[in-house]
């Protein structure tokens, strides 16, 4: 069997080879001259030349008679062979005791008693016993000051170091032989570069940097590059190649040494057949369709475990939880320059989801899991929506650890498949989080964001939430209940209390308000194609801005009430971070102000957002938008109920809500027609990217958008891509700015601008 080293051949990757069967004549030594010439002492039968057996000589006689046989066997000693009988142990123990007895007695009439040393009687010793008593035994040490030590020189060890490495042995590398690579295939051609690529990621020679101590360190990194280089090649279907490793010294002092790797790579081996040891599956081609190599391509170690991999994953998605994948077989002839694939796989019963069943510490009960899994009782076993109940129970961040296993029932179920209980093992995590959010905009100032949330105070998912904002321009404070996956999947009703204080250049407010919504809402989980939210809100607001009649700044109080909807229909990939498709998303609300008189209109606002991949790394973004309000005088509108334009969100280049009308003291008032657009082109390497865009925009008093004196801005931006979306740092200036506006405009955010 051969097998793969790490990185080089994936690891299990085997195969084993079938050669022609050789027939050998029999030789004419019997079996007892093999066995001295073991022994060293049958070289005469060795080197006789013996007649060959025939098939009808199988009887024949022996090779020796019996005469010869015992004429070979040694004498017996006759001083041993008396003819007595030989002493028991006993008795031979019993004089062994004899004679130590005797040694001791002897030893004692000597005075050599008790010193083992003296009792070995032994006059040619190599060390001599030492004497009974020795007098220097008693005497004091030799102090260390008399001692003639030489004190410790770093320096001479530093200087004995850097002579050895400046006499390091220097050496270069090379591989020959790969261009002669034999490959017929157009479907999976061999790469030379590739494998060279991969030698140098894991090769001794090159991990050394061309230095070496010695001679044989060079000699043994040569040896198990060379086994790296055969494993690479036979990881490519080569598998009959082989590696000639040689050193050529330097003709001139201080040169560098050659080490040369010869390839002779050999036929590369390709499917000859590829068979599946496995019982009917549904659909009957399941399997061959998951295994994507074919016969007749070559047998790259990288493709056969990719497509395994293929099988292990395709079989749970199509109804087989349980399926296991055995050891695959694959046979090599060298004669076809061919292999038999043969691969095992145990599917395991056809299953239907089952019964949800948790256990541990609960966040929730299997009711409330049952609102998030996306399939029915009944359903054919998918693991990809197990996957994302298991992604959706992570989502809701109530678990330190949760788990998702299909566990077998026997029960039967709907077309000829048994139900698969689903096993919930949760531990429930702490459902008390602290967070926090910071930006920082042109006329929106900086403006921080702390959040103490509970999220499971009223099981299930029932989560208060109380928050405070302080900022250059809003403070604030709110508390909101919400129940996520109220009642299904990504549906969630709030309700909140907000007290707020705004004051912007447009207007200056002191709101309280109660509001409430039920939404649907898309997640990185799951992106949904239509999305929507109702709601309403009730409002008390004083506020001020200018007043034309009186020539002056007055404040105003306004009751409102609005029952504001959304759609979204969202064709695009990706929810933080899309490259390509559209949105449209159409927002409408109407309204009742008290304050001035009962005034009754409709603010709505339509906007389309569209990505187009042009290139691997390059995006070209759009965005449009329009609004209106109907029904009613600007005048007669709370100042912050009317649009505005300009900031990080709308046309950059300009202050937040700096476009449309203004008043004598050059102020924004805020109009009842809004357009907008905005082109960016996007291009990313790694996880930065930089972005060119334009934005153009206006504001206007009537309710009809006239479509003229559009601003623009343009600029540069610059994005950090993380896990939950990219960080955006934009700076724009605008074009033909006008009086009091700024020349530069910095924005920062999380998230693109759309």
């Amino acid at each position: 069997m051969l097998n793969f080293l790490p990185e080089t051949k994936p690891a299990g990757f085997s195969v084993r080879k079938a050669f022609p069967l050789l027939l050998h004549k029999h030789l004419g030594l019997s079996a007892l001259a093999i066995a001295l010439a073991a022994n060293g002492t049958a070289s005469a039968y060795a080197q006789e030349a013996q007649p060959e057996i025939q098939p009808d000589q199988a009887e024949a006689a022996p090779i020796i008679d019996d005469e010869e046989f015992d004429r070979t066997i040694p004498s017996i000693d006759p001083a041993i062979d008396s003819g007595e009988p030989m002493g028991s142990v006993e008795d031979w123990e019993a004089e062994q005791q004899r004679l130590e007895e005797k040694a001791r007695q002897e030893d004692v009439e000597d005075g050599v008693s008790g010193l083992p040393a003296l009792q070995d009687r032994n006059p040619s010793e190599l060390l001599a016993d030492p004497p009974v008593n020795d007098p220097e035994i008693d005497d004091p040490l030799t102090p260390l000051e008399s001692f003639d030590v030489e004190p410790f020189d770093e320096s001479r060890y530093t200087e004995e170091a850097e002579s050895i490495d400046s006499t390091a042995l220097r050496y270069d590398y090379r591989i020959e032989g790969l261009d002669t690579l034999a490959d017929d295939s157009n479907i999976y051609p061999a790469d030379k570069d590739d494998i060279r690529s991969r030698f140098k990621e894991l090769s001794v020679l090159e991990d050394g940097d061309g230095k070496a101590t010695n001679g044989a360190m060079i000699s043994a990194r040569l040896e198990e590059d060379q086994q790296l280089l055969i494993d690479i090649l036979q990881g490519q279907g080569y598998y009959d190649a082989t590696v000639n490793g040689s050193v050529e010294l330097p003709e001139e002092e201080g040169a560098r040494v050659a080490v040369i790797l010869t390839v002779s790579p050999g036929p590369r081996y390709n499917f000859g057949s590829i068979k599946f040891d496995a019982p009917p599956v549904i659909p009957a081609d399941l399997i061959e369709k998951s295994f994507v190599p074919k016969i007749g391509e070559p047998i790259v170690a990288e493709r056969v475990l990719a497509a395994e991999a293929n099988i292990a994953v395709q079989l749970p998605q199509q109804g087989y939880p349980f399926a296991e994948i055995g050891q695959r077989d694959i046979l090599l002839d060298p004669e076809l320059i061919t292999g038999d694939y043969t691969l095992p796989v145990t599917p395991g019963p056809r299953s239907s989801f089952g019964d949800i069943v948790t256990s541990g510490t609960t966040a929730f009960d299997a009711d409330h899991i049952d609102v998030l899994a996306r399939f029915e009782k009944g359903d054919l076993y998918d693991s990809r929506k197990v996957d994302d109940l298991r992604q959706a129970l992570v989502a809701t961040g109530l678990f330190s650890l949760v788990s998702v296993k299909p566990q077998q029932t026997g029960e039967a179920a709907p077309d000829s498949t048994e139900y698969t209980t689903l096993m919930v093992d949760q531990e429930a995590g702490p459902p008390r989080t602290i967070s926090g959010e910071a930006g920082y905009g042109t006329g929106q100032g900086l403006r921080v964001e702390g959040k103490w949330t509970h999220r499971n105070l009223f099981p299930p998912e029932g989560a208060l939430i109380a928050s405070g904002i302080a900022g250059t321009a809003e403070q604030g404070a709110s508390l909101t209940f919400r129940r996520s996956n109220a009642g299904r999947r990504d549906r969630t009703v709030d309700l909140a209390l907000v007290a707020l204080h705004s004051d912007y250049e447009a207007f200056e407010a002191f709101t309280g308000g109660l509001s409430g919504r039920i939404s649907y809402q898309s997640t990185p989980i799951w992106q949904k194609k239509l999305t929507y939210s109702l709601g309403f809100e009730i409002l008390a607001t004083n506020e001020k801005d200018y007043n034309f009649d009186a020539g002056s700044r007055e404040s105003r109080t306004y009751y409102v009430a609005a029952l504001p909807s959304q759609v979204t229909f969202d064709k695009s990939n990706d929810l933080l971070n899309p490259t390509e498709g559209f949105r449209i998303t159409a927002k409408l609300s109407p309204e009742a102000s008290l304050g001035s008189g009962t005034q009754l209109y409709g603010r709505g606002l339509l906007e389309a957002t569209g990505y187009y991949p042009a290139g691997d790394n390059l995006v070209l973004a759009g965005r449009a938008r329009i609004g209106s309000i109907m029904g009613a005088d600007r005048e007669l509108i709370a100042p912050s109920r009317r649009f505005y334009a300009g900031g990080g969100g709308s046309v950059r280049g300009f202050g937040y809500q700096e476009l449309g009308p203004k008043d004598p003291d050059d102020r924004p008032i805020g109009g009842r027609s809004l357009v907008e657009g905005a082109a960016e082109v996007r291009y990313r390497f790694g996880n930065y990217g930089i972005v060119g865009f334009v934005d153009a925009g206006q504001v206007y008093t009537s309710s009809t958008p006239g479509f003229d004196d559009l601003r623009f801005g343009v600029g540069v931006g610059g994005r950090f891509y993380t896990n939950f979306g990219p960080l955006r740092l934009d700076v724009a200036t605008p074009i033909n700015r006008q009086p009091g506006e700024s020349r530069i405009s910095i924005y920062v955010s999380i998230g693109q601008a759309f």
